[in-house]
């Protein structure tokens, strides 16, 4: 039996997620699966995964197969890395604390990078917040600077015809 580990679509039309699974080469996309390991969800900035990566390290040892996003997933989270630490540590090339030691500093890089690319974001939304408040203050003064014009224009206008009613008025008296 080939064992796969791929993805299974759930979700609305154009608002998907996707389940981690392991499953039977054989089954449907949203069929029978063996093991459901994680969470994909890329409507997120960054995308959202949460995955079981000791589960998925069991199963990748075990010969499943994964497909060629979840090889990008399971290495984004690192799973490959600790297969790859995990084989060491079984043919003697180095310690389990060798390798958890590795690992840890790798993920210890990731995650600074992850909050970088977080704080990036955030920071370029509130920038574009700033720019559309600015702008929209200049758009209201402008509007504001038209409307007063109009009314001491009009206001003018209505106080010469005052001044020009009330004059042959005065003359004719």
């Amino acid at each position: 039996m080939a064992v796969k580990i791929r993805l299974q679509r759930h979700g609305k039309k154009n608002a998907a997620f996707f389940h981690v699974v392991v499953a039977d080469g054989r089954a449907p996309r949203d069929g029978k699966f063996i093991e459901k390991i994680g969470v994909y969800n890329p409507q997120t900035n960054p995308a959202t995964i949460e995955l079981d990566s000791d589960a998925a390290v069991q199963w990748l040892l075990k010969g499943a197969q994964p497909t060629d996003t979840c090889r990008a997933i399971l290495s984004y989270k690192g799973v490959l890395l600790k297969r790859h630490l995990a084989e060491g540590v079984k043919k003697g090339a180095i310690t389990e604390a060798q390798a958890q030691q590795r690992f840890d500093a790798w993920m210890g890089a990731k995650d600074s990078k992850i909050s970088g690319k977080r704080e990036t974001l955030k920071a370029e939304r509130k920038n574009q917040y700033e720019a559309r408040m600015k702008a929209e203050t200049a758009v209201k003064e402008a509007k504001a600077a038209k409307i007063a014009a109009k009314a001491t224009e009009s206001a003018a206008v209505t106080e010469s015809s005052e001044n020009s009613e009330s004059a042959p008025s005065e003359v004719s008296e």
